[in-house]
């Protein structure tokens, strides 16, 4: 699908189109300041044991424009670092999204590289079978598959499962536009009518 006509929605825009559930938690943020804005399709993970090797190995695997989604199962090891995240950056990887945390904050901020994250963490995690990837994870309280669309900003981060991902587009695309063609003061009159209508009413 090309995602091009749909590169200026927020994760608010999205939000707006979508119900409850797919919004990941507040704990999970841009580790750059500006917070970049990144839409791509998810590449699962799911770290466990300490291990981060699919973590690792899923800079080589996911295709160019991927997210990767990961859910790590302590946050007392960094399933990433600087080199990892710089060859995620030359093998086009999109960006990471990551309910645990990572280190070399540094180079990431030299390269530039978008992370949401929920910290960081100087100890990196080790290598081993355990873990997997391409599979149903939670990260952000939300269920994340592989192929389903990622939205992350300074708004917040959503989830569009890949069955619902063009119709919740094309909605959040036509409220988008129908917000941008309404005066403040039109907006105004509807929303004092409404919110005096709930409270008096």
């Amino acid at each position: 699908m090309n995602l091009t006509p749909y590169q200026d929605l927020l994760a608010t825009d999205i939000s707006d189109a979508q119900g409850q559930g797919f919004a990941m938690d507040i704990g999970i943020k841009s580790l750059l300041s500006p917070t970049p804005s990144i839409m791509g399709v998810a590449f699962t993970v799911r770290c466990t044991d300490r291990s981060n090797t699919y973590m690792h190995d899923a800079i080589y695997s996911a295709p160019k424009g991927s997210i990767i989604v990961v859910e790590a199962d302590e946050d007392n090891y960094a399933v990433a670092g600087g080199n990892v995240c710089a060859v995620a950056q030359q093998n086009g990887i999109a960006g990471f999204v990551i309910d645990g945390v990572i280190r070399d904050l540094g180079e990431l901020r030299n390269l530039n590289f978008p992370v949401f994250a929920r910290g960081v963490f100087p100890k990196p995690g080790g290598k081993s079978k355990n873990g997997e990837s391409q599979v149903t994870i939670k990260c952000g309280g939300v269920k994340v598959n592989t192929g389903d669309l990622i939205v992350a900003d300074e708004e917040g981060i959503v989830v569009i499962p890949k069955n619902e991902i063009e119709e919740t587009l094309a909605t959040a695309l036509a409220k988008q536009q129908k917000a941008e063609a309404q005066s403040l003061a039109d907006w105004r009159a509807n929303h004092e009518k409404k919110i005096s209508e709930i409270v008096n009413g």
